[in-house]
Order: C-alpha cells, then sequence, then structure tokens
C-alpha cells in the first residue's frame, strides 16, 4: 500500500511566508489560519497535476479553480482561495523568490449579488398601520413610511427632502438623488391624505412657530437623520410583530419588488428609483422571481 502524504514540501516555505507576513502586516490568528488552509488546498490541487506550488504557472492556477468550481465549491471560497495565493506569490516577488506573479492577470470569480430584502405586502400593511396617528411624531412617521413606499425613496433623499420638492396638488415630488441627477416621482393618492393631514395637522404642533425647508421634522423642529429614521422603522417594525430582519432601504427594497410583481415595466422603475444603469433594477427581478418560486412551492398542488 502506497502511504499517502499527509504533509505537503511546501508546508514549511508557507508557513514561513506567513510568519513574515505577519510581523510585517500584524495578521490575527484567524487570518493566518484561513491563509494557510488555503494555501496547503492550491498546493494539494497543484501536486495533482505534477506541479510544486513555487513553481505554479498562470494556467495551473486558472486550472485548480475550474476544478474547484466542478467539485461545486463556492466562487467566494475559490475567490478566497486566488486572494490568498495572491498575498503568498506577492511576498515571494517582493522576497525575489519568484521572478513572476501567476496571480498577476486572474480575475476572482464573480460573486452572486445578494438579493435585497424585501417585505411581503401584508407585513408592510402592518408596518404601515403600526404608528399612533393621533400622536404629532406618529402622524409623522405615518406619513414618512407611507411615502417611502409609494415612491422607492433612498434613506436620505426621505430625510432631506423639502417642503419646495412636493407638490401635493400634482400628486409628485422632485428628487435629487446619486450623482446630482433629478428625477420626477408621482407619490400616489393614499400618501398624498397622509402627508396632506400631517403637513396640515403635525407638522405646525412639532415646528412650534419655528421655521425649516425641511418636509419631515423633529420636535425640535430640525431635520432627522438616516440613523433616527432607522430607529424609528426598528421600533414600527416591532410593534407590528415583524421580527425578522429589515434592511436600511427595507421600504425602498419593497416599493420596487411589489412593483414588479404587479407588471411594472423594468425601465419604468429604473427611473422611478433613479437608477443610472438597467443592471441595478434587473436585480429586483431577482427578488420577484423567488417571490413567485414561494408562492408555486406553498400553493401548488404538485409543488
Amino acid at each position: 500500500m502506497v502511504a499517502t502524504r499527509t504533509t505537503s514540501p511546501n508546508d514549511a516555505l508557507i508557513r514561513s511566508v506567513l510568519e513574515q507576513l505577519w510581523s510585517e502586516q500584524g495578521l490575527s490568528k484567524n487570518t493566518l489560519s484561513s491563509y494557510r488552509a488555503d494555501l496547503l488546498a492550491a498546493d494539494r490541487l497543484l501536486a495533482l497535476r505534477g506541479r510544486m506550488l513555487i513553481d505554479a504557472r498562470r494556467e495551473d492556477l486558472f486550472a485548480v479553480l475550474a476544478e474547484r468550481s466542478r467539485e461545486g465549491i463556492s466562487a467566494r471560497s475559490s475567490a478566497r482561495m486566488l486572494s490568498s495565493l495572491r498575498l503568498f506569490f506577492r511576498h515571494l516577488l517582493r522576497c525575489g523568490r519568484v521572478a513572476i506573479d501567476p496571480t498577476a492577470l486572474i480575475d476572482a470569480p464573480k460573486l452572486p449579488k445578494p438579493l435585497p430584502k424585501s417585505l411581503g405586502e401584508s407585513e408592510i400593511d402592518a408596518l404601515i398601520a403600526a404608528p399612533d396617528v393621533e400622536a404629532p411624531l406618529g402622524l409623522r412617521d405615518r406619513a414618512m413610511v407611507e411615502l417611502m413606499y409609494a415612491t422607492g425613496l433612498r434613506v436620505t433623499e426621505l430625510v432631506t427632502l423639502a417642503t419646495e420638492q412636493v407638490n401635493l396638488r400634482q400628486g409628485a415630488l422632485r428628487v435629487r438623488g446619486k450623482g446630482g441627477k433629478d428625477r420626477l416621482v408621482p407619490i400616489g393618492e393614499v400618501a398624498i391624505d397622509w402627508l396632506t393631514r400631517y403637513v396640515a395637522e403635525s407638522r405646525p404642533l412639532l415646528l412650534k412657530g419655528r421655521n425649516s425647508k425641511i418636509l419631515f421634522v423633529t420636535g425640535r423642529a430640525t431635520a432627522l437623520s438616516r440613523k433616527t429614521f432607522w430607529v424609528i422603522v426598528k421600533k414600527l417594525a416591532a410593534r407590528a410583530g415583524i421580527h425578522r430582519p429589515i434592511s436600511p432601504h427595507g421600504l425602498r427594497h419593497a416599493f420596487a419588488t411589489h412593483l414588479l410583481n404587479h407588471g411594472a415595466d423594468l425601465r419604468a422603475l429604473q427611473m422611478l428609483l433613479g437608477h443610472s444603469s438597467l443592471s441595478t433594477t434587473q436585480i429586483y427581478t431577482l427578488v420577484a422571481r423567488e417571490g413567485l418560486k414561494r408562492i408555486h412551492a406553498e400553493h401548488h398542488p404538485r409543488a
């Protein structure tokens, strides 16, 4: 029986390089352990090709990454291995141990974009209904979440919205988004009603005779911060019985996903969200598709 190799002949080299990197960069024990595991895994795969780690060529590393992909290893894990190899070979290049860095022209594996977390329509209904609208702050909060869900504004766009940007008679608002680009966004009748009530009943009480250009104000007549708004949303979510995590742009994501679920055009959604590229908007088609899959799995008799 041929004995299996338990220790790589490159183990000493890997240890030496990592020790030098530790002394130079102060890497943590866990980081060093991850680098070591990645380098040893690459070394084993290279050995199957009859190649030593220090002698690896670009095509060898391509083959190693391709083999990992065929084995079903995630792109994220392979990207981490490539990062470890880059660190390893760049150090050897600086020390004159190798003449060429074989990782130089290798692109990292493309990582899947995480899908935005979106609330369901019943959860949105519960969240919007959570504020105590008989209190000035509660009425303000109701108007804010109504407007954000109705328009898909970014959090920053919402809390910095000025009164002059909103035309309740025309039912639209003008937003200056990323890159200084302006866009017109329709508000919708329900949001118009709550905004009208907030402006007439709640905002004067919060201002206490003071002036402010900002639409949504605190009890001190100042603008809300992003953090303050999100604290409000988390409290409303808890009151509504929503216990799963909600992203800072949860209402914006819900706006986009629910529009697509009800047949909205992707180009129109791009304009409403203020995306400069359609590819950014297309992520919501994946969210909508996942939602349809869940509905099918839950309700179809042969799912």
